[in-house]
């Protein structure tokens, strides 16, 4: 009987062992097609091909980690608060069916990194920087492990690349939380990470180009300030932006804030409309700012469209102020007061766009109606049409001192923006003379921007004393983001 019992128990262990020996990593055809639908936002039909692996092959864990991707794409873009409520249940739930998997494939701990990579990003996007934060140690510590154990592993690269170049450049205000974290960064060593995966050529890697690319172009481009090398880069590459959304998003975001307007509304417009595509209302963000820009009639059409459909915060307040703005300029004031008003009851502040919206109207004066026609045609590219609104004028048309420190920002940016370097930098040194000790970003922004300017003169030590002035500035608006900029520069010089 005693034998009987033992052999009874070793079979009962060895079914046991061989169920959870089954449990593999496998990114075979069907989840690489799965994989690219998400990664161009095609959601469902992703979500259909997996439902179908698992079927087929209820053992296969890939499936758990590309739902991931799924859920992150959906809370990045639309942040849905139903689907945002369960997240640290599902994320759960999806790491410990990541457990299950063999520890000896390099896809095991590769998993659980992106998972708390994608749901760090959410988190801290949300303002919960610190359960973000911890999820990103996380990631950090794994991705660093499975390079160890799978040197030969490429896909590695691609996310340990992104994670040091962000790491690399936490504003002031979140130093604490580097720190505590204890993780450390570098955006040379992470932008070389990428460079190197880029040059891979073997399958496993081959797959993940296209989200390298993504993560390569967005972190060069607004770390490094390599706006020429990056158009020149996309340009040969020549990434899908009809058909892949994630492209199309990627590339008009980046024409957006290189104030090229009119580019964004074509990559907007003319990408594949099919129903298949994540729904989001990122699209009338975009166009209305791109219509605002050249001060369209029409610019109010997606800015309310974008409200009615999008249930997060991020930007909402920013949107609100742009479409007060709009008809202030358009000399409506009853629906700039209203829009106004929606401002102060609105809650959520997570981009500093919306900070800086929120202290805008905290302000009982409207700011000036030349000079903000002048910033919005600027900010999209249209030069000479903001430089002809400002013909004849001087600072001293302009009676209150904030107005006049406006009036040499705006200058000198014109100047620079028309490739008229020599003209801007008195401009520039004036405002920062003149706005060093005050609130608006006038003066740090003119630091930064001279500091670029000596940069791209290779005259790295004035370029390096600019970027420092900036750091220097103390208490202005949008000072967590010029400050990441200037550290950025500092670190390109150095």
């Amino acid at each position: 009987m005693a034998l009987l019992r033992t052999s009874l128990i070793l079979g009962i262990f060895f079914a046991s062992w061989q169920t959870i020996a089954q449990k593999t990593f496998d990114f075979n055809e069907n989840c690489r097609s799965a994989y690219q639908q998400i990664t161009m936002l095609k959601l469902d039909p992703g979500q259909a091909i997996l439902n179908e692996e698992r079927k087929k092959h209820p053992d296969n864990l890939i499936p758990y980690l590309l739902e991931n991707y799924i859920e992150f794409f959906r809370l990045f873009f639309n942040e849905e608060p139903e689907l945002y409520a369960g997240l640290s249940k599902r994320v759960g739930q999806r790491l410990d069916r990541i457990e299950e998997g063999p520890h000896d494939s390099p896809y095991y701990l590769f998993s659980r990194s992106v998972i708390n990579f994608q749901s760090a990003a959410v988190r801290i996007k949300a303002g919960g920087q610190w359960e973000g934060g911890w999820q990103f140690r996380r990631a950090y510590a794994d991705i660093r492990k499975n390079q160890q154990a799978f040197p030969a592993f490429g896909p590695n690269l691609m996310f340990s690349g992104s994670m040091k170049a962000a790491v690399s450049i936490i504003p002031d205000g979140l130093k604490w939380l580097g720190s505590i974290l204890g993780v450390k960064g570098n955006m040379d060593e992470g932008i070389a990470d990428l460079e190197k995966f880029l040059m891979l050529r073997d399958d496993q890697s081959l797959l993940f180009r296209n989200e390298a690319i993504f993560y390569y172009v967005l972190l060069r481009y607004y770390l490094r300030n390599d706006k020429e090398a990056i158009f020149e880069f996309i340009k040969a590459q020549q990434p899908d932006v009809k058909n892949n959304h994630l492209f199309a998003f990627m590339t008009a975001n980046l024409h957006i804030n290189n104030q090229q307007s009119a580019l964004t509304e074509s990559i907007i417009k003319e990408r594949n409309m099919s129903p298949e595509y994540l729904a989001t209302p990122v699209w009338d963000l975009e166009l209305g700012y791109a219509r605002l820009n050249h001060l369209d009639d029409d610019a109010p059409y997606y800015f309310k469209r974008f409200l009615a459909s999008f249930k997060g915060d991020y930007y909402v307040k920013d949107v609100l102020q742009k479409l007060s703005w709009h008809y202030y300029i358009h000399d409506d004031m009853k629906q700039a007061e209203y829009y106004r008003s929606l401002m102060r009851k609105r809650k959520g502040e997570n981009s500093e766009a919306d900070e800086l919206a929120a202290k805008d109207v905290e302000r009982t004066q409207w700011p000036d109606k030349l000079l903000l026609k002048v910033r919005l045609l600027n900010d999209g590219g249209y030069y000479h049409e903001a430089l002809g609104l400002l013909h004849g004028k001087r600072a001293a048309d302009f009676p209150d001192p904030r107005l006049q420190l406006e009036f040499l920002y705006r200058v000198a940016r014109l100047f620079n923006d028309l490739d008229r370097e020599e003209e801007a930098m008195p401009y520039f040194r004036a405002v920062v003379a003149e706005g060093k000790n005050r609130k608006e970003h006038y003066a740090a922004r003119a630091a930064l921007q001279l500091g670029m300017i000596y940069e791209k003169r290779k005259d790295c030590k004035s370029a390096i004393a600019w970027f420092n002035t900036c750091l220097h500035m103390k208490d202005h608006d949008f000072k967590n983001s010029l400050d990441q900029r200037a550290k950025a520069g500092i670190n390109r010089c150095r």
